[in-house]
This record gives C-alpha cells, structure tokens and sequence, in this order.
C-alpha cells in the first residue's frame, strides 16, 4: 500500500526529503569510523599484556551481528506496518547513540566490549530499517542516485568529527591537560552527539509512505510474519540466479564487512603505532569516495556483476596481501588505500544490481531480505577470524581465513547466469 507522490526535483539536484535521508549516512558513519580505527586500539589498552585483541574484538562482533540476524526477521515484517518503521529506527538509534557515549564509562576490556556490542546492535538494527526508509524517500527512478550520495557523503562526513576526536587524543594532553584516556572518552562522547545531530532531519521529515496493514491490524500482520517471510523465501529459491546471487552475496559481503571490522584490531596485534593505523584509516575515507563513483562508470561500461567479481577478487588480493605481506605502518597504509579502492564500489553495485534481477512487483519484500543477509553477514567471517585465531594462536591464519568465504562467492557468481544480459 502507499500513498502520496514524491516532489521532483530539478534535474541533478536532490530534494529536501533525499537530502535529509542521506545525512543520517553522515551521522552515524561517525561511529563506524570511530569504530574501524579508535575503539579497537583503547580496547586493546584495557586488555591484559597477554591479551588478543583480535579474537576478542571477533566474538564481540559476532554476538552483535547474531542478536540482529534473531531479531530482524520479526522486527522488519512489524515495520512494515503504518507508523511503526520510525519508531523502531528510534528504538535502535537511541540505544546505539546512548551506548557510544556510554563507552567512555566502563575502566575494564570485558564491560567495554559488552558496551560496545550494546552500541552496535542499535546502530546495525537502525541501519536495516534506514535502507528501508528509502523506498518512502525516493522514486525508483532516483534510488540508485540517492543511494550512492548516502555512501559517498558517509565516507566524507564521517571525517570531520573523526579529525576532530583526533585531534582531541593526540594533542589534549599537551593543551589542555587531559590524559590521552581522558580525551579518547570524550572522543566517544563528541561521536555520539554528531551521531544524534545527524538524525535530527530525518526523524522531522521522514514519512512512511508504503505500509502493507494500518495500525488497527497489527496484531493480523504480527501473526502473518513468518508465513510472509517463508513465501517469500519459497519464491528466491524458485528463482536460481537470483538465490545463486544472494549466496554469493551473503560470501563476499561477509568478507568486505569482515576485514573492515577487524582490520585495526589486526594492525594493533602486530604491534603497528596506533598513529600510523588512525591516519591510514582516514585516508580510506577519502580514498573510498571517488572511487565508489569512478567503480559505478566502469560498471555503466563493462557491466555491474563483472565489476562485482572484479572487487571480489581485489579483496582476495587484499587479504592475502595482509596475510603474508602486512608488518609495517607503511603496508598497513597500502592495505587502506586498497581496501578503500573497492570497498564502497562493491558495496553500491551489490545493491543496485539486486535491484535489477528481482520481481518489481515485490521489491519491498526482497530488500528486506536483503537488508538480513547485508546486515547480519559479519557472523561468519568474524567468527572464522577469532575461531582460527584462537586455535592457532596466529592472527595471520585468522585473517586468511577470510578467503574462504571469497572463493565461495566468486564459485557462485561464475556459475549464476547474469539475468541483465540478454540472449
């Protein structure tokens, strides 16, 4: 069901509403950022000597990924129904800007973790209904624009509290008398109120326009969830390119979500200067912005899943570089300069070219099952890394590990036949 109609604006510009969608993508890629590069180091500073950040940081991730992928699936289909999809985005943004700030609390390794698994559940959890939120928000037509612009401006904005946190860590103790902890809490703090800041436009503009019951059915549309989701599901398997993509996917996104996550607490194990991780993490930021834009011409060109496997066997390059290759600050910088080469081109094109092969007349029903497997993809990878890790004692195998679910996902997408293509 949906009602009204969305403004058009002048050609090249986007509207007010698109605008205020996307820098929610500003705001909480403050987190994120923060959570690539700074939390693992302090998490690491509260661990014993003997302690393995690497394993450690994996399992966090995991339960964070394992609690949305449980709740999703029954959460999501109650969105759907009139009024509800903004309260539970306010639900989990809320608990997720409260527990970043919270992160400055907690003087031990085991409470900060918990914490910080706490703040990932409500900024994963708000993320699924905000992709959600861009069917209200755009034309088909303009989505695949809209969306790109969230990414991009995430990667960017993301930067300037980012610098700012930075700055506050490096050079308080010098002019302001602080302790470097002192100023890495604060720094959480400073994330979470950009976070919330960010949010602000969306939560005053944003209107559900597409709902499958009114609130006076929710208790029918309660109960019809999970006969929802399996004919659903009836339907992909029905469907043997896209069910082949979508395994394919679950793989690799598995894998980029992966060596996003645990790439700092990788560099930190070895011993690498947290200064040196920082930076080159930045500048990944920035690398990631033109090259996401440059990687959606070249699939203009040569097609977008030939330039999805093109990443897809990047990434495999990138975590054998880490394996056998990484030691240094300066093999560190090369691995965030190739991470952010691909990293928000795979991202953009997986979602567009899912766009393309699914039934249209059931699209809210596919991204929401997409979202799932987007979002909850990190259990397996972060899992591998901290399992092998573990077994091992060698973080170099953990991190190979990844490869396997790299080469199970190029397998699929050479098998799948491209329904883009015509005969």
């Amino acid at each position: 069901m949906a009602r009204g109609k969305f403004p058009t604006p002048p050609r090249g510009r986007l509207s007010s509403r698109e605008k205020k969608w996307i820098v929610y993508d500003v705001g909480n890629s403050a987190f994120v950022l923060l959570s690539t590069a700074v939390i693992p180091i302090y998490a690491k500073s509260l661990m014993p000597a003997d302690g393995n950040i690497v394993s450690a940081w994996g399992y966090a991730q995991t339960i964070a990924s394992l609690v949305i992928a449980l709740l999703m699936p029954l959460l999501g289909s109650i969105a759907d129904v009139q009024g509800m999809k903004i309260k539970f985005f306010l639900g989990f943004f809320g608990t997720g800007a409260v527990m970043c700030a919270a992160l400055a609390l907690p003087l031990t390794w085991l409470p900060f973790l918990i914490v910080y698994v706490l703040a990932t559940i409500g900024l994963n959890g708000s993320l699924t209904f905000y992709d959600s939120m861009l069917i209200d928000t755009t034309s088909n037509e303009r989505m695949d624009k809209v969306s790109s612009h969230g990414y991009g401006w995430g990667y960017v904005g993301s930067t300037i509290p980012f610098i700012a946190c930075i700055a506050l860590i490096f050079g308080g103790p010098a002019l302001a008398g602080w302790s470097t902890v002192a100023c890495t809490r604060a720094s959480f703090v400073i994330t979470a109120v950009w976070w919330a800041a960010f949010t602000i436009p969306l939560l005053t503009s944003y209107r559900q326009v597409h709902y499958r019951a009114t609130r006076e059915h929710t208790r029918e549309a309660v109960r019809g969830t999970f006969t929802e989701l399996a004919g659903t599901l009836r339907k992909l398997v029905r469907n043997k390119p896209l069910w082949m993509f979508m395994v394919a996917f679950f793989f690799y996104i598995d894998a980029v979500n992966t060596v996003i996550s645990m790439s700092t607490s990788y560099g930190t194990q070895l011993g690498i200067d947290s200064t040196q991780l920082v930076v080159a993490l930045l500048v990944t930021q920035f690398v990631a912005f033109p090259c996401a834009i440059l990687y959606g011409r070249l699939a203009g060109r040569f097609g977008c899943k030939p330039m999805i496997m093109a990443a897809v066997v990047a990434y495999m390059g990138i975590v054998f570089f880490a394996t056998f290759f990484l030691k240094t600050a300066v093999e560190f910088w090369i691995l965030a300069i190739l991470v952010g080469m691909f990293q928000g081109g795979i991202q953009a094109l997986s979602r567009s070219y899912y766009g393309k092969i699914i039934p249209k007349d059931h699209a809210n029903e596919y991204y929401g099952l997409y979202d799932i497997f987007g979002k909850t993809a990190s259990i397996l990878g972060t899992f591998l890394v901290a399992t092998t890790t573990t077994l091992t004692g060698n973080a170099s195998l953990g991190v190979l590990s990844i490869a396997i679910l790299l080469v199970v996902a190029l397998v699929f997408l050479t098998l799948q036949k491209d329904p883009t293509k015509t005969a």
